[in-house]
């Protein structure tokens, strides 16, 4: 592997360049330099590993089951990729990726154009947005948030701690917290009772996966060490200029609990930004209730030359996405004419066989950590947009008397998904909430329209280009 350290050192062209360095993007990168094509893997994170693998060469805890052994699986990922032939440019955005493959990168205050044959994307998940009354409070972060804190520092939240919501994170998060020597006041599960009813159908299946058994010591495990209360139907989080207390509903009765620190989490789901900047069609998945780009067996896109791999592509778990990643590193190899199609379907058949193992009933786990409704649209008085400080009930009145239809209609008047963010913390929330007031699907509402640059860039950035005045408009335009 070849650091790269500022922009000026990138070659102007690639054979494949991927995005992200997450276990998909490095197994691609590994993979495709192996092969014989010129690689830049490009990360905004200071070192390899994406989320799951998250300060897995630097990270100060050093006993193994304080994370488990499925984070140190990341170390086999991470060693094959440096000593492979791939360039690795980390602490750099990648803030543009247009359709004919020219990407803008910017790393220390300067910026570069270069091209590409291939793109693999990489950009892996995001949390599922959260959006409840006082979800903005100090004291108030996502679980995942919490994890990168004790990946990368070593260091927990403290006071006491109360961690609500649901899905296989939640419980992988608890049980770290808990070997940790970190208490919990008490973990609220948000998981409807009635998802055990649509995902009981998909148990057969479930119970040959591997995560089964995983799952189910996890969940002992937890639950020996911490209160858990299940069935939980409504959260608040309360307090003045910082969290006091969360107040919780179970069984119909209110309840509330003192809390220094709430972490929430209900799922993750792809991170399409980039992929829908690019001009990637997208499609509606009714089972993980997300948008995910359109692709074919290899991870190709609906725009030539642009794959996708990992949970960029579809929620699927640390190990599957290495596995897509070797798919789409074949993928690309087989696209740059360097191995024939034959031997890319030869390679590619031990991979799929051990793809279908992680895809054994996952449809259960889609269905019964589906999150329930009143935990996925916004409250009239609770915040839908963060970065614009728009609430449900300024949406749901922009759709009643301005008939907005979707999204990007409400940006002209409500400004939602302007922000920093670019709708990575409300494009959910948003289109649930418009398809819920105006009694439709939220397929047919859409999601936001996005275009580059996908991450913010200064006008100092862009003046660094080695491009003329009309170049650098035409950029700063998208």
């Amino acid at each position: 592997m070849t650091p790269i350290a500022h922009v000026d050192q990138l070659a102007k062209t690639y054979d494949l360049v991927v995005i992200g360095a997450g276990p998909a993007g490095m197994a691609a990168a590994t993979l495709a330099a192996g092969g014989g094509a010129s690689v830049l893997l490009v990360d905004e994170n200071p070192a390899p590993g994406g989320q799951i693998y998250r300060g897995i060469g630097a990270t100060p805890l050093k006993r193994r089951a304080l994370l488990g052994e499925d984070y140190w699986k990341g170390e086999e990922l991470t060693n094959a990729f440096a000593a492979s032939g791939a360039s690795y440019f980390p602490g750099a955005t990648v803030w543009q990726l247009a359709p004919d493959l020219e990407l803008g990168i910017s790393s220390g205050g300067r910026t570069a154009m270069i091209r590409a044959a291939q793109v693999v994307m990489a950009t892996g998940a995001l949390e599922r947005p959260f959006p409840i009354k006082g979800w903005t409070l100090p004291g108030v972060m996502t679980a995942g948030a919490a994890q990168i804190l004790l990946k990368t520092s070593g260091v927990t939240v403290d006071g006491k701690v109360v961690l609500a919501g649901s899905g296989p994170l939640l419980w992988l998060i608890a049980a770290q917290y808990l070997e940790s020597g970190k208490h919990f006041d008490a973990i609220l599960d948000t998981t409807p009772r009635a998802n055990w009813t649509a995902a009981i159908g998909q148990l057969p299946r479930f119970l040959a996966s591997p995560y089964l058994a995983k799952g189910l010591k996890l969940m002992a495990k937890v639950r020996r060490r911490a209160p858990v209360i299940s069935g939980v139907t409504a959260l608040e989080a309360q307090g003045e200029g910082h969290l006091a207390r969360v107040r919780y509903t179970r069984r119909g009765k209110v309840h509330e609990i003192e809390a220094d620190h709430l972490l929430l989490h209900q799922g993750v789901v792809p991170n399409i930004n980039m992929t829908s900047a690019s001009g990637c069609e997208l499609e509606y998945d009714p089972l993980q209730l997300t948008w995910k780009p359109k692709l074919d067996e290899w991870g190709r896109t609906s725009v030539a030359g642009i794959t996708i791999a990992g949970d960029g592509a579809d929620i699927a778990g640390a190990e599957a996405a290495a596995e897509r990643g070797r798919i789409a590193g074949l993928a690309a190899l087989a696209a740059l004419q360097r191995i024939s199609p034959e031997e890319r379907d030869r390679r590619a058949a031990p991979v799929r066989a051990v793809l279908s193992r992680y895809d054994r009933g996952r449809a259960f786990l889609d269905r019964l950590y589906q999150p329930a409704q009143q935990f996925r649209v916004a409250g009239d008085d609770t915040l839908a947009c963060r970065c614009e400080e728009v609430t449900g009930g300024q949406i749901r009145n922009a759709v009643k008397t301005l008939n907005i239809t979707g999204p990007n209609q409400l940006k002209s008047f409500l400004r939602c998904g302007m922000g920093p963010c670019q709708g990575r913390l409300c494009g959910l929330t948003v289109s649930e909430t418009i398809a819920e007031a105006r009694g439709t699907s939220v397929e047919a509402v859409g999601y936001y329209r996005l275009r580059a640059p996908v991450k913010p860039i200064t006008l100092a950035e862009l003046a660094t280009l080695d491009m003329s005045e009309t170049e650098i408009k035409t950029v700063a335009r998208g």
